[in-house]
């Protein structure tokens, strides 16, 4: 049965009334005393002292705000808004009528003028201050006559609170420097500490009335109250705001589109925190694909029972770069895709050059390929075993043009040479895990370009048959951006990821690289998440123009310390620290000490889910 807890509070509110009659008749029957909800609410007792008001013990200090800024501009009262401690504003608003404040300013205005008029007439250098006030006020009667302006007393409090009178006035000190630093005074209520306090309860009462004239456009800049909080009431916690030490929230698959860039430089922290947020996601049933040049996941696929493919010569995991995916869900021509694609391919595979002569051979080479196994645009043969790399060798040496006999001859080293039985074995690989880790670390560097963009090529199809929330990390990406064609194939799976549920993560510490290629910069403007960690003095100039950086925000970044830097969400962003719980640092962390020491940790995926701020707010 439902019980109503405010008829329950009030029966035993009456119980004990009654017990305390009974009792107060029994000791002395001349007196009646009755316990009322405000003797419950009421404190044990205040107490009013010189600038302080105490209640039950914690000291209530109220600063009244007795001067002001000049001019003022959007979010001026950031810091204080923003301070890291707990504050109570309060802000009072009374119209004045513009007849009454015209005649103020007049007076003003001639007080002004006579002022500096005798001070020509006695040959002195006129007052700067007052050609200020003067220019103000003549500005500002103009705009009050012509009613584009009006006025109002406002009145300011601030209230802060501590259970220590030390603590208070060193908190004290520190809020009146805070409101220095923006052009204002605040000094404690002093002998009216009560009517301060009351000032600032919300009653909506003002007991001092201490005002100050504010024009309509001055007044607005107090609105709205900007705080740089970026929370969402779900998601994965991303970090610390630095601004006002609040959690920083956020579901990336809640954007416009769910892509994100991180730019550091080396060491400030990237790949921690991308392995983080891997983790995080992990927990809430995201699968997690990652291209890893350097070999940095395998700790962390371990860690959760996911898939750690590694690809060189004479590793067993081979993928062709022929296959493609039929399936009922597929989309297209995939045929078609699949060798528009291996244009690419081998376009990366020659030097990034072919001749139009050369891309007409390679094309009928490649129809060629596919159809001696079967394979033609018909779907029912897009089953079949796909060609490998050999197969299109033998094409081109079989054909007469003097243009596929350079090109059989050019890719002689990937069948033949010295890089042969990488990019030329039936795919032996299985990505059906929930966390699959790419490493391209043992290929050469000249290698790395052309197996990112398998890989990727291998992932992209293999997303398109099926919508599931995913991550795709792309691990210093500048290498693909280096090329056109592979910078567009990336570029095109960003402007599409939304549609296929795909949140697309591109890392790169070569900033100058990634944004000043064809298609870098258009990979940025489709991010909607965005990651600044500390960046070098080569490309924080970049950096700066690219975000439109404050200077206070560029020297942020130049003396960041590692896992600090701004995050970006939308039209917002904040400072932001990156933590991470003792279970999730002993999976991620890329430190080499910490790594010998944690070499024979057992962590699981149910750790990482216990001790991981993962939160769910709804």
């Amino acid at each position: 049965m439902a019980t109503n807890p405010i008829a329950d509070f009030l029966k035993n509110l009456q119980n004990t009334n009654k017990t305390t009659r009974q009792q107060s008749t029994t000791s002395t029957p001349q007196q009646t005393k009755y316990l009322t909800l405000r003797d419950i609410l009421a404190p044990d007792f205040i107490e009013i002292d010189f600038n302080d008001l105490i209640v039950n013990k914690t000291y209530y200090r109220t600063l009244i705000i007795t001067e002001y800024p000049r001019t003022v501009n959007n979010t001026w009262l950031s810091p204080l808004i923003n301070y890291g401690d707990e504050l109570t504003i309060s802000l009072f608003f009374y119209p004045i009528n513009p007849d009454q404040i015209i005649k103020q300013l007049k007076r003003k205005i001639a007080e002004l003028e006579a002022s500096l008029s005798n001070q020509m007439q006695e040959g002195k250098v006129l007052d700067p201050r007052e050609k200020v006030k003067l220019q103000d006020a003549q500005h500002l009667i103009d705009k009050v006559a012509s009613g584009a302006e009006k006025f109002f007393n406002l009145t300011f409090y601030v209230r802060i609170k501590d259970n220590n009178q030390k603590t208070l006035d060193r908190k004290t000190k520190n809020i009146q420097a805070t409101l220095a630093s923006i052009g204002l005074k605040g000094i404690p209520a002093t002998l009216r500490s009560d009517l301060a306090f009351h000032s600032t309860l919300p009653k909506g009462t003002d007991k001092i009335y201490h005002t100050k004239n504010m024009d309509t456009t001055s007044l607005a800049m107090l609105f709205p109250f900007i705080s740089s909080e970026l929370t969402m009431n779900e998601g994965i916690l991303y970090g610390l705001n630095l601004h006002n030490q609040s959690l920083v929230i956020f579901d990336r698959f809640k954007m416009p589109n769910a892509n994100e860039v991180v730019f550091a430089t080396s060491g400030a922290g990237k790949s921690y925190y991308v392995k983080l947020q891997a983790l995080r996601y992990l927990t809430l049933g995201v699968q997690v694909l990652i291209i890893d040049p350097d070999g940095e996941y395998k700790e962390l696929a371990d860690a959760v029972d996911g898939k750690f493919i590694t690809f060189s010569h004479d590793s067993q995991d081979k993928l062709n770069p022929f296959e493609f995916f039929a399936s009922k869900n597929a989309e297209g021509d995939l045929l078609r895709d699949k060798i528009l694609s291996l244009h690419t391919f081998f376009k990366l595979m020659f030097g990034g050059h072919l001749s139009v002569a050369e891309n007409a051979i390679l094309d009928k080479a490649l129809v060629l390929t596919y159809k001696e196994k079967g394979i033609t645009t018909d779907p029912a043969t897009w089953n079949n075993q796909p060609p490998l790399l050999e197969d299109l060798y033998k094409i081109l040496m079989s054909l007469p043009e003097k243009e596929a006999k350079t090109l059989a001859n050019r890719l002689a080293p990937y069948v033949i040479g010295s890089a042969a039985g990488i990019f030329n074995k039936a795919t032996s690989i299985d990505t059906n895990s929930h966390l699959v880790a790419f490493s391209i670390r043992d290929l050469r560097d000249e290698l790395r370009p052309i197996a990112m963009y398998m890989i990727l090529d291998y992932i992209w199809t293999q997303i398109r048959t099926s919508r599931i929330r995913r991550l795709l990390i792309v691990d210093e990406a500048w290498n693909l951006m280096q090329y056109e064609d592979s910078g567009k194939f990336l570029f095109g799976i960003a402007k599409r990821a939304r549609k296929y549920y795909l949140g697309l993560t591109t890392i790169s510490q070569d900033v100058d690289e990634f944004i000043n290629s064809k298609f870098g910069k258009a990979v940025v403007t489709n991010a909607s998440m965005h990651m600044l960690l500390k960046q070098s003095t080569a490309a924080i100039d970049l950096v700066q123009k690219t975000f439109n950086l404050s200077s206070g925000e560029k020297d942020f970044l130049l003396n960041a310390r590692r896992g600090e830097g701004i995050f970006f969400a939308g039209k917002s962003h904040v400072a932001i620290r990156v933590i991470s719980s003792n279970a999730e640092h002993r999976v991620i962390t890329s430190d080499p000490n910490e790594l010998a020491k944690l070499k024979n940790a057992d962590v699981t995926l149910d750790d990482i889910k216990e001790g991981s701020q993962v939160f769910n707010m709804g």
